[in-house]
Protein backbone atom coordinates (compact mmCIF):
# COMPACT_ATOMS: atom_id res chain seq x y z
CA UNK A 1 0.00 0.00 0.00
CA UNK A 2 0.96 3.46 -1.11
CA UNK A 3 1.57 5.82 1.78
CA UNK A 4 2.48 10.00 1.73
CA UNK A 5 4.34 10.48 4.20
CA UNK A 6 4.32 13.82 4.30
CA UNK A 7 4.16 14.26 8.22
CA UNK A 8 5.45 11.47 10.45
CA UNK A 9 2.05 10.05 11.91
CA UNK A 10 2.00 8.91 14.79
CA UNK A 11 0.41 6.05 15.96
CA UNK A 12 -2.80 5.63 17.25
CA UNK A 13 -3.21 5.65 21.04
CA UNK A 14 0.23 5.42 22.73
CA UNK A 15 3.33 6.55 21.03
CA UNK A 16 6.83 4.71 22.27
CA UNK A 17 9.69 7.11 22.93
CA UNK A 18 13.38 5.97 22.73
CA UNK A 19 15.71 6.88 25.80
CA UNK A 20 18.37 8.67 23.26
CA UNK A 21 15.33 11.70 22.42
CA UNK A 22 16.61 14.76 23.87
CA UNK A 23 15.47 15.60 27.25
CA UNK A 24 11.68 16.36 27.59
CA UNK A 25 9.44 16.89 30.98
CA UNK A 26 7.47 13.92 29.84
CA UNK A 27 9.97 11.80 28.71
CA UNK A 28 12.39 9.69 30.03
CA UNK A 29 15.75 10.72 31.88
CA UNK A 30 18.99 9.16 29.76
CA UNK A 31 19.33 5.28 30.99
CA UNK A 32 15.86 4.92 31.50
CA UNK A 33 13.96 2.09 29.98
CA UNK A 34 11.66 3.45 27.47
CA UNK A 35 8.23 5.43 28.27
CA UNK A 36 5.07 4.87 26.88
CA UNK A 37 3.39 7.96 26.92
CA UNK A 38 -0.57 9.36 25.63
CA UNK A 39 -0.87 10.77 22.10
CA UNK A 40 -2.09 13.71 23.28
CA UNK A 41 0.49 14.64 25.30
CA UNK A 42 2.74 15.18 22.29
CA UNK A 43 2.99 18.94 20.75
CA UNK A 44 1.49 19.05 17.36
CA UNK A 45 3.60 18.60 14.29
CA UNK A 46 4.55 20.96 12.61
CA UNK A 47 3.57 21.31 8.86
CA UNK A 48 6.22 20.48 6.07
CA UNK A 49 8.16 23.32 4.92
CA UNK A 50 6.91 24.63 1.94
CA UNK A 51 3.09 24.15 2.57
CA UNK A 52 1.31 27.53 3.38
CA UNK A 53 -1.21 27.10 6.40
CA UNK A 54 -4.63 28.53 6.48
CA UNK A 55 -3.92 31.77 8.31
CA UNK A 56 -7.13 32.77 11.12
CA UNK A 57 -7.35 36.43 10.53
CA UNK A 58 -9.59 37.96 7.47
CA UNK A 59 -6.90 40.15 5.33
CA UNK A 60 -9.47 41.15 2.42
CA UNK A 61 -12.34 43.40 4.03
CA UNK A 62 -13.96 43.89 0.90
CA UNK A 63 -14.46 40.54 0.17
CA UNK A 64 -15.66 40.23 3.66
CA UNK A 65 -18.10 43.03 3.26
CA UNK A 66 -20.07 40.92 0.39
CA UNK A 67 -20.29 37.92 1.80
CA UNK A 68 -21.94 39.34 4.68
CA UNK A 69 -24.21 41.33 2.42
CA UNK A 70 -24.61 38.21 0.43
CA UNK A 71 -26.04 36.14 3.89
CA UNK A 72 -28.31 39.41 5.03
CA UNK A 73 -30.35 38.05 8.05
CA UNK A 74 -29.17 34.50 7.99
CA UNK A 75 -25.81 35.13 8.65
CA UNK A 76 -26.29 32.81 11.80
CA UNK A 77 -27.00 29.67 9.76
CA UNK A 78 -23.99 30.08 7.68
CA UNK A 79 -20.39 28.99 7.71
CA UNK A 80 -18.42 30.62 4.95
CA UNK A 81 -14.82 30.20 4.23
CA UNK A 82 -12.94 31.72 1.57
CA UNK A 83 -8.63 31.21 0.82
CA UNK A 84 -6.08 31.94 -1.77
CA UNK A 85 -3.14 29.46 -2.46
CA UNK A 86 -0.62 31.40 -0.05
CA UNK A 87 -3.08 31.09 2.53
CA UNK A 88 -4.63 34.00 3.53
CA UNK A 89 -8.54 33.74 4.60
CA UNK A 90 -9.65 36.09 2.44
CA UNK A 91 -13.10 36.06 4.50
CA UNK A 92 -14.97 34.20 7.11
CA UNK A 93 -17.98 33.88 8.69
CA UNK A 94 -18.74 31.42 11.48
CA UNK A 95 -15.80 29.75 10.09
CA UNK A 96 -14.91 27.32 13.58
CA UNK A 97 -19.14 27.00 14.03
CA UNK A 98 -19.23 23.09 13.70
CA UNK A 99 -21.98 22.07 11.73
CA UNK A 100 -23.66 19.28 10.09
CA UNK A 101 -22.14 19.06 6.32
CA UNK A 102 -24.15 15.98 4.57
CA UNK A 103 -22.03 15.11 1.74
CA UNK A 104 -18.89 17.32 2.31
CA UNK A 105 -17.94 14.65 4.57
CA UNK A 106 -16.91 13.40 1.29
CA UNK A 107 -13.85 15.53 0.88
CA UNK A 108 -12.41 14.48 3.42
CA UNK A 109 -12.70 10.23 2.55
CA UNK A 110 -11.35 10.87 -0.46
CA UNK A 111 -8.83 13.01 0.27
CA UNK A 112 -7.54 10.22 3.29
CA UNK A 113 -8.13 7.92 0.94
CA UNK A 114 -6.22 9.46 -2.01
CA UNK A 115 -3.15 10.03 0.59
CA UNK A 116 -2.95 6.67 2.16
CA UNK A 117 -3.67 4.41 -0.69
CA UNK A 118 -2.44 6.45 -4.00
CA UNK A 119 -3.92 6.92 -7.18
CA UNK A 120 -3.27 3.65 -8.42
CA UNK A 121 -4.82 1.85 -5.85
CA UNK A 122 -7.91 -1.00 -6.65
CA UNK A 123 -9.90 -2.42 -4.65
CA UNK A 124 -9.46 -6.60 -4.57
CA UNK A 125 -12.24 -9.21 -4.90
CA UNK A 126 -10.22 -12.58 -4.26
CA UNK A 127 -11.12 -16.18 -4.41
CA UNK A 128 -8.66 -18.44 -2.22
CA UNK A 129 -7.68 -22.52 -2.40
CA UNK A 130 -8.08 -23.74 1.33
CA UNK A 131 -6.07 -26.73 2.23
CA UNK A 132 -8.72 -29.26 2.69
CA UNK A 133 -9.75 -28.49 -0.80
CA UNK A 134 -13.07 -25.40 -0.33
CA UNK A 135 -12.79 -22.13 -1.50
CA UNK A 136 -13.23 -18.44 0.29
CA UNK A 137 -14.29 -15.59 -1.36
CA UNK A 138 -13.13 -12.21 0.34
CA UNK A 139 -13.35 -8.53 -0.48
CA UNK A 140 -12.65 -4.47 0.09
CA UNK A 141 -16.01 -3.50 -1.38
CA UNK A 142 -15.70 -2.76 -4.78
CA UNK A 143 -18.45 -0.78 -5.62
CA UNK A 144 -18.62 -2.12 -9.45
CA UNK A 145 -18.63 -5.77 -8.12
CA UNK A 146 -21.49 -8.00 -10.82
CA UNK A 147 -22.51 -11.02 -11.70
CA UNK A 148 -19.71 -11.29 -14.42
CA UNK A 149 -17.07 -11.72 -12.18
CA UNK A 150 -19.04 -13.43 -9.79
CA UNK A 151 -19.43 -15.75 -13.09
CA UNK A 152 -15.67 -16.52 -13.06
CA UNK A 153 -15.67 -17.38 -9.12
CA UNK A 154 -18.27 -19.62 -9.74
CA UNK A 155 -16.75 -21.25 -12.99
CA UNK A 156 -12.68 -21.25 -11.14
CA UNK A 157 -13.97 -22.98 -8.11
CA UNK A 158 -15.85 -25.41 -10.62
CA UNK A 159 -12.25 -26.32 -11.93
CA UNK A 160 -13.73 -25.20 -15.60
CA UNK A 161 -10.91 -22.60 -15.98
CA UNK A 162 -8.17 -25.51 -16.20
CA UNK A 163 -8.79 -27.13 -13.31
CA UNK A 164 -9.90 -30.94 -12.92
CA UNK A 165 -13.84 -30.06 -12.43
CA UNK A 166 -16.28 -32.05 -14.71
CA UNK A 167 -20.07 -31.19 -15.03
CA UNK A 168 -21.85 -32.13 -11.44
CA UNK A 169 -18.98 -31.02 -9.27
CA UNK A 170 -20.13 -29.88 -6.12
CA UNK A 171 -17.80 -27.59 -4.34
CA UNK A 172 -17.92 -25.73 -0.57
CA UNK A 173 -17.15 -22.21 -0.74
CA UNK A 174 -16.83 -19.57 1.92
CA UNK A 175 -17.81 -16.38 1.46
CA UNK A 176 -15.89 -13.46 4.27
CA UNK A 177 -18.62 -10.92 5.44
CA UNK A 178 -18.50 -8.00 8.17
CA UNK A 179 -21.60 -8.84 10.77
CA UNK A 180 -24.67 -7.77 9.98
CA UNK A 181 -24.64 -5.25 13.37
CA UNK A 182 -22.11 -3.65 11.17
CA UNK A 183 -23.04 -3.26 8.06
CA UNK A 184 -24.81 0.09 8.66
CA UNK A 185 -23.03 3.17 10.64
CA UNK A 186 -24.98 3.31 13.64
CA UNK A 187 -26.02 6.70 12.87
CA UNK A 188 -27.73 6.39 9.69
CA UNK A 189 -31.36 6.74 10.16
CA UNK A 190 -33.72 3.72 9.84
CA UNK A 191 -35.93 5.27 6.54
CA UNK A 192 -32.92 6.02 5.06
CA UNK A 193 -31.53 1.79 5.37
CA UNK A 194 -33.90 1.33 2.56
CA UNK A 195 -32.81 3.35 0.03
CA UNK A 196 -30.11 2.85 -2.80
CA UNK A 197 -28.37 5.67 -1.00
CA UNK A 198 -28.64 4.11 2.15
CA UNK A 199 -27.54 0.94 1.04
CA UNK A 200 -25.67 -1.43 3.72
CA UNK A 201 -22.06 -1.40 3.40
CA UNK A 202 -20.21 -4.78 3.07
CA UNK A 203 -17.00 -6.16 1.56
CA UNK A 204 -18.45 -8.22 -1.29
CA UNK A 205 -21.31 -5.93 -2.44
CA UNK A 206 -22.93 -6.83 -5.57
CA UNK A 207 -23.85 -4.00 -7.34
CA UNK A 208 -23.42 -1.82 -3.82
CA UNK A 209 -25.97 -3.64 -2.84
CA UNK A 210 -28.89 -1.51 -4.68
CA UNK A 211 -31.14 -2.43 -7.18
CA UNK A 212 -33.46 0.51 -6.94
CA UNK A 213 -33.44 0.12 -3.30
CA UNK A 214 -31.09 -1.32 -0.20
CA UNK A 215 -30.46 -5.04 -0.65
CA UNK A 216 -31.36 -5.50 2.64
CA UNK A 217 -29.68 -8.76 3.22
CA UNK A 218 -26.17 -8.98 0.78
CA UNK A 219 -25.01 -12.00 1.81
CA UNK A 220 -28.16 -13.93 0.24
CA UNK A 221 -28.55 -12.46 -2.43
CA UNK A 222 -24.79 -13.42 -3.28
CA UNK A 223 -25.09 -16.81 -1.95
CA UNK A 224 -28.06 -16.81 -4.80
CA UNK A 225 -26.38 -15.60 -7.35
CA UNK A 226 -23.20 -18.01 -6.85
CA UNK A 227 -25.39 -20.99 -7.00
CA UNK A 228 -27.33 -19.64 -10.32
CA UNK A 229 -23.94 -18.88 -12.09
CA UNK A 230 -22.42 -22.77 -10.58
CA UNK A 231 -25.91 -24.47 -11.75
CA UNK A 232 -25.31 -22.33 -15.62
CA UNK A 233 -21.78 -24.33 -15.67
CA UNK A 234 -23.15 -27.73 -14.39
CA UNK A 235 -21.95 -27.21 -10.99
CA UNK A 236 -23.06 -27.03 -7.46
CA UNK A 237 -21.44 -24.76 -4.60
CA UNK A 238 -22.56 -25.17 -0.86
CA UNK A 239 -21.98 -21.27 0.55
CA UNK A 240 -21.63 -20.79 3.85
CA UNK A 241 -20.60 -17.50 5.58
CA UNK A 242 -17.34 -17.02 7.89
CA UNK A 243 -16.05 -13.29 9.20
CA UNK A 244 -14.15 -11.17 7.28
CA UNK A 245 -12.04 -10.95 10.86
CA UNK A 246 -11.16 -14.41 10.62
CA UNK A 247 -7.92 -14.72 9.12
CA UNK A 248 -7.04 -16.67 5.91
CA UNK A 249 -5.07 -20.35 6.64
CA UNK A 250 -1.55 -20.60 6.37
CA UNK A 251 -2.56 -22.62 3.58
CA UNK A 252 -4.23 -20.54 1.59
CA UNK A 253 -3.78 -20.23 -2.43
CA UNK A 254 -4.55 -16.85 -4.11
CA UNK A 255 -6.78 -18.68 -7.35
CA UNK A 256 -8.23 -15.66 -8.56
CA UNK A 257 -8.47 -11.34 -8.42
CA UNK A 258 -11.43 -9.11 -9.43
CA UNK A 259 -9.82 -5.78 -9.36
CA UNK A 260 -12.11 -2.98 -8.94
CA UNK A 261 -12.10 0.41 -11.54
CA UNK A 262 -9.15 2.38 -10.81
CA UNK A 263 -8.41 5.04 -7.63
CA UNK A 264 -9.75 8.02 -9.91
CA UNK A 265 -12.64 6.17 -11.10
CA UNK A 266 -13.92 5.71 -7.25
CA UNK A 267 -12.98 9.21 -6.49
CA UNK A 268 -15.08 10.56 -9.54
CA UNK A 269 -17.84 7.84 -8.08
CA UNK A 270 -17.60 9.68 -4.63
CA UNK A 271 -17.18 13.10 -5.12
CA UNK A 272 -18.53 13.65 -8.56
CA UNK A 273 -21.96 11.52 -7.87
CA UNK A 274 -21.90 11.49 -4.29
CA UNK A 275 -22.10 8.27 -4.10
CA UNK A 276 -22.33 6.98 -0.40
CA UNK A 277 -21.49 2.98 -0.32
CA UNK A 278 -17.96 4.07 -2.21
CA UNK A 279 -16.74 7.13 0.11
CA UNK A 280 -17.43 4.68 3.13
CA UNK A 281 -15.76 1.96 1.41
CA UNK A 282 -12.79 4.53 0.66
CA UNK A 283 -13.10 5.65 4.06
CA UNK A 284 -12.34 2.21 5.24
CA UNK A 285 -9.70 0.73 3.10
CA UNK A 286 -8.00 4.06 3.90
CA UNK A 287 -7.91 3.51 7.58
CA UNK A 288 -6.69 0.07 6.97
CA UNK A 289 -10.19 -1.19 9.42
CA UNK A 290 -13.54 -1.91 9.06
CA UNK A 291 -14.67 -0.80 12.35
CA UNK A 292 -16.12 2.46 11.53
CA UNK A 293 -15.27 4.23 15.28
CA UNK A 294 -11.41 2.98 14.56
CA UNK A 295 -11.67 4.15 10.79
CA UNK A 296 -13.28 7.21 11.85
CA UNK A 297 -10.50 7.95 14.57
CA UNK A 298 -7.72 7.72 12.35
CA UNK A 299 -9.21 10.13 10.08
CA UNK A 300 -9.55 12.40 12.47
CA UNK A 301 -5.38 11.92 13.33
CA UNK A 302 -5.00 12.64 9.63
CA UNK A 303 -6.41 15.61 9.67
CA UNK A 304 -5.06 17.06 12.56
CA UNK A 305 -1.62 16.02 10.59
CA UNK A 306 -2.68 18.12 7.86
CA UNK A 307 -2.41 20.98 10.25
CA UNK A 308 -6.45 21.92 10.19
CA UNK A 309 -8.26 23.55 12.76
CA UNK A 310 -9.94 20.51 14.49
CA UNK A 311 -12.36 22.36 16.96
CA UNK A 312 -15.49 20.80 17.32
CA UNK A 313 -14.88 19.05 14.30
CA UNK A 314 -16.18 14.88 14.18
CA UNK A 315 -15.99 12.17 11.60
CA UNK A 316 -19.08 9.89 12.46
CA UNK A 317 -18.88 8.64 8.83
CA UNK A 318 -17.37 8.28 5.91
CA UNK A 319 -19.95 9.67 3.75
CA UNK A 320 -22.03 12.43 5.48
CA UNK A 321 -25.49 10.65 5.53
CA UNK A 322 -24.74 10.38 9.47
CA UNK A 323 -25.88 13.51 11.42
CA UNK A 324 -23.61 13.11 14.34
CA UNK A 325 -20.75 14.33 11.79
CA UNK A 326 -19.46 17.93 12.42
CA UNK A 327 -16.90 20.13 10.02
CA UNK A 328 -16.01 23.77 10.04
CA UNK A 329 -15.98 25.54 6.75
CA UNK A 330 -12.61 26.97 7.45
CA UNK A 331 -11.26 23.51 8.11
CA UNK A 332 -13.07 22.29 4.44
CA UNK A 333 -11.35 25.38 2.99
CA UNK A 334 -8.04 24.46 4.79
CA UNK A 335 -8.33 21.10 3.52
CA UNK A 336 -8.81 22.19 -0.20
CA UNK A 337 -5.52 24.37 0.32
CA UNK A 338 -3.65 21.33 1.64
CA UNK A 339 -5.15 19.07 -1.37
CA UNK A 340 -3.83 21.52 -3.85
CA UNK A 341 -0.38 21.45 -2.94
CA UNK A 342 -0.67 18.14 -2.16
CA UNK A 343 1.58 15.37 -4.79
CA UNK A 344 -1.93 14.30 -6.19
CA UNK A 345 -3.40 17.04 -6.30
CA UNK A 346 -4.73 16.75 -9.82
CA UNK A 347 -5.95 13.78 -9.19
CA UNK A 348 -8.07 15.00 -6.04
CA UNK A 349 -9.29 17.95 -8.50
CA UNK A 350 -9.99 15.99 -11.19
CA UNK A 351 -12.74 13.62 -9.23
CA UNK A 352 -14.94 16.95 -8.33
CA UNK A 353 -18.64 17.21 -10.47
CA UNK A 354 -18.20 20.70 -12.22
CA UNK A 355 -20.59 23.90 -12.27
CA UNK A 356 -22.98 23.74 -14.78
CA UNK A 357 -21.56 20.83 -16.64
CA UNK A 358 -20.82 17.39 -14.68
CA UNK A 359 -21.86 15.57 -11.42
CA UNK A 360 -24.25 17.10 -8.65
CA UNK A 361 -23.15 20.93 -9.89
CA UNK A 362 -24.29 20.08 -13.46
CA UNK A 363 -27.47 21.89 -12.98
CA UNK A 364 -26.30 24.82 -11.06
CA UNK A 365 -24.92 28.18 -11.66
CA UNK A 366 -24.88 27.01 -15.86
CA UNK A 367 -24.74 30.09 -17.61
CA UNK A 368 -23.60 32.17 -15.04
CA UNK A 369 -19.60 33.30 -14.68
CA UNK A 370 -18.90 30.09 -12.54
CA UNK A 371 -19.82 27.85 -15.32
CA UNK A 372 -16.81 25.75 -15.86
CA UNK A 373 -14.98 27.49 -13.41
CA UNK A 374 -16.10 25.94 -10.07
CA UNK A 375 -14.89 22.51 -8.94
CA UNK A 376 -16.66 21.14 -5.82
CA UNK A 377 -18.69 18.97 -3.83
CA UNK A 378 -21.92 19.32 -3.03
CA UNK A 379 -23.87 18.09 0.36
CA UNK A 380 -27.78 17.57 0.65
CA UNK A 381 -30.06 15.96 3.58
CA UNK A 382 -33.07 17.66 5.45
CA UNK A 383 -32.38 21.19 6.56
CA UNK A 384 -28.71 21.08 5.56
CA UNK A 385 -27.32 22.03 2.32
CA UNK A 386 -23.30 22.28 1.76
CA UNK A 387 -21.01 23.33 -1.53
CA UNK A 388 -17.14 23.58 -1.01
CA UNK A 389 -14.36 22.96 -4.09
CA UNK A 390 -11.96 25.04 -5.74
CA UNK A 391 -13.09 27.88 -7.57
CA UNK A 392 -10.73 29.24 -10.66
CA UNK A 393 -10.01 33.02 -10.74
CA UNK A 394 -7.62 34.93 -13.17
CA UNK A 395 -5.33 35.14 -10.72
CA UNK A 396 -5.36 31.70 -9.43
CA UNK A 397 -7.59 29.37 -7.37
CA UNK A 398 -9.99 30.39 -4.39
CA UNK A 399 -10.53 27.93 -1.59
CA UNK A 400 -13.92 28.26 -0.83
CA UNK A 401 -16.23 26.20 1.76
CA UNK A 402 -19.71 27.13 1.96
CA UNK A 403 -22.11 25.19 4.65
CA UNK A 404 -26.34 26.18 5.79
CA UNK A 405 -28.00 24.12 8.72
CA UNK A 406 -31.90 25.80 7.66
CA UNK A 407 -31.02 28.49 5.17
CA UNK A 408 -33.80 29.40 3.30
CA UNK A 409 -32.70 29.43 -0.34
CA UNK A 410 -29.03 28.16 -0.02
CA UNK A 411 -27.89 27.65 -4.12
CA UNK A 412 -28.69 31.20 -4.38
CA UNK A 413 -27.15 32.38 -1.44
CA UNK A 414 -24.04 30.12 -2.18
CA UNK A 415 -23.68 31.36 -6.32
CA UNK A 416 -24.24 34.94 -4.55
CA UNK A 417 -21.14 34.03 -2.27
CA UNK A 418 -18.95 32.11 -5.17
CA UNK A 419 -19.20 35.01 -7.46
CA UNK A 420 -18.14 37.72 -5.34
CA UNK A 421 -14.65 35.56 -4.47
CA UNK A 422 -14.42 35.34 -8.33
CA UNK A 423 -14.17 39.36 -8.33
CA UNK A 424 -10.03 39.43 -7.91
CA UNK A 425 -10.36 42.74 -7.93
CA UNK A 426 -12.02 43.01 -3.85
CA UNK A 427 -8.49 41.22 -2.72
CA UNK A 428 -5.35 42.43 -4.06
Amino acid sequence: MLRVALLVPLALGLVTVGVQAAPHPALPAPGEAQATIPLAALPTAPPPIGWPQLQQLVSCPALQHQVLASLGAEARVWSISVADPSGRLLADVNGLVPRIPASNQKLISTAYALDQLGPDHRLRSQLWRLGDGSFRLTGEGDPDLALPQLQRFAKLALGSGGSSGSPGTIVRLQIAEEPQQLWWPAGWQSDDRYTAYGAPITRLAVTSNAIHEAVLNPPNRLISLLQRSAAQQGGKVQVSLVSARQPLPGDALLLHEEPSASMHSLLSLANTESHNFTAEVLLRQAAGSWDLPEASQRAMVWLGEQGLPMQGVRVADGSGLDRANRLTSRLLAGLLLRMDHHPYSRNYLASMAVAGRRGTLRNLFRGSSLEGRFLGKTGTISGVRSISGVLLTGQGPRYVSAVSNGAYDPNSTIGAVLQAAQNTALCP
